[in-house]
């Protein structure tokens, strides 16, 4: 997988100038691809990280209006001879092919944006759409979504159309295998989230034994809740709550709530009787890998 931090600058009232600037950009890009030492990112070969990474504790990126980026959209550049020519308006775009990702080879050295890459994060390459955008991805092999915020450049081979970190992609189901069937969309944050079916929010489950009533959407003012996790995908959302069900005797719920023109699904824990109570839970947790839980008071 290649990365290109650098992008071209071009002095359009300077053709002698311009040309010259082209030819070092290009050489530039060019060597980032593979002529430059392999200790250029620290590793010979790109692999995921050591330590195991819990992805149902990893929100999706949530949507919001954010200015351009000043270093990662010139109107085109140049990679491998090609040209590439970044779009104005990721609005209405989507795009099949298969995705990719990149992991520790490229973690904490800087992207097409400016920002150091995270492979922790909710993040992607793309070629041409502006940086930043948001896209939900669509695993059609297992019916997997998420949304993740394109902020580099990328995957510049033949067949695959969005490089995703690491931790998207196992999000995804994609990191064993390296590569994956996806469909892309772009979501506009400019345009209020459509509501969704009344059977897909809240969800509530409780101990088998003992059924409760489902959770509303709106809980009664002072009730204290513990959070464990928060999606803008209801699927991933539910993955967690499923998981929680195994793991605790207490109620789940999925609260959803409107941010950003976006939804969000909150899964939580309750309500409780005290904090006293929430932190024992919490600690009761964190064997699990959900150690980032927190109290909600509503």
């Amino acid at each position: 997988m290649c990365r290109h931090p650098i992008m071209p600058i071009f002095f359009p009232h300077n053709p002698t100038v311009q040309s010259a600037t082209l030819l070092l950009t290009s050489s530039l890009l060019l060597s980032a691809c593979g002529s430059l030492p392999h200790n250029r990112y620290g590793f010979a070969q790109d692999s995921a990280p050591a330590k195991s990474v819990d992805h149902t504790r990893v929100a999706d990126a949530v949507p919001k209006i954010e200015p351009r980026s000043k270093y990662g959209n010139p109107k085109s550049y140049v990679v491998q001879g090609k040209r590439y020519t970044v779009r104005q308006s990721a609005r209405g775009f989507v795009q099949t092919g298969h995705a990719s990702w990149y992991g520790t080879k490229f973690h904490g050295h800087r992207t097409s944006s400016g920002e150091p890459y995270d492979m922790y994060a909710m993040t992607a390459a793309h070629k041409t759409l502006p940086i930043p955008s948001y896209v939900e991805v669509h695993n059609l092999d297992n019916q997997r979504k998420i949304i993740v915020r394109i902020n580099d450049r990328g995957p510049f081979v033949s067949g695959r159309i969005i490089d995703l970190s690491y931790v998207a992609a196992k999000k995804l189901g994609i990191t064993t295998k390296g590569t994956g069937r996806v469909k892309i969309r772009t979501i506009d944050p400019a345009t209020p989230a459509k509501a969704p079916q009344a059977s897909a929010t809240p969800v509530a489950l409780s101990r088998p034994a003992t059924p409760q009533p489902a959770a509303v959407a709106e809980n009664n003012p002072g009730q204290l809740y513990l959070q464990v996790g928060a999606f803008t995908n209801h699927d991933n959302a539910s993955q967690l709550l499923n998981r929680l069900v195994k793991a605790t005797q207490q109620n789940i719920s999925i609260n959803r709530k409107a941010t950003n023109n976006y939804n969000v699904y909150r899964v939580r824990i309750g309500p409780l009787r005290s904090e006293a109570d929430a932190l024992k839970l919490r600690a009761q947790l964190s064997p699990l890998g959900l150690d980032s839980a927190h109290i909600v008071v509503e």
